[in-house]
C-alpha cells in the first residue's frame, strides 16, 4: 500500500486538488464521492488531515470508514 507524508494529506482537502482524503488510525480514506464532505468540510472537520482525535466527538463510529476507499496509509 502506497505511503504519504501529512503534507502529501493535506493537498487532498477539496481546495488545492479534486481529490478529497481523510485519515483515520494511519489509514488514509477517499471520501471525494461522499456528498457530505462537500468542498472538503463534513460539519467541523476537514479533509486533508487526520481525524483519528477527533472521532470520539463524533456522532457515529469509525464503522463509517467501512464505506470509503483506502488510499494509501500515513508515514
Amino acid at each position: 500500500m502506497k505511503e504519504y507524508t501529512r503534507a502529501q494529506l493535506s493537498l487532498r482537502n477539496g481546495q488545492d486538488r479534486e481529490e478529497i482524503w481523510c485519515a483515520y488510525q494511519g489509514k488514509i480514506y477517499d471520501v471525494s464521492e461522499s456528498r457530505l464532505w462537500r468542498d472538503g468540510k463534513h460539519y467541523e472537520h476537514w479533509a486533508g488531515q487526520d481525524l483519528t482525535d477527533e472521532l470520539p466527538d463524533a456522532p457515529h463510529t469509525e464503522k463509517v470508514f467501512k464505506k470509503f476507499t483506502i488510499i494509501g496509509t500515513i508515514k
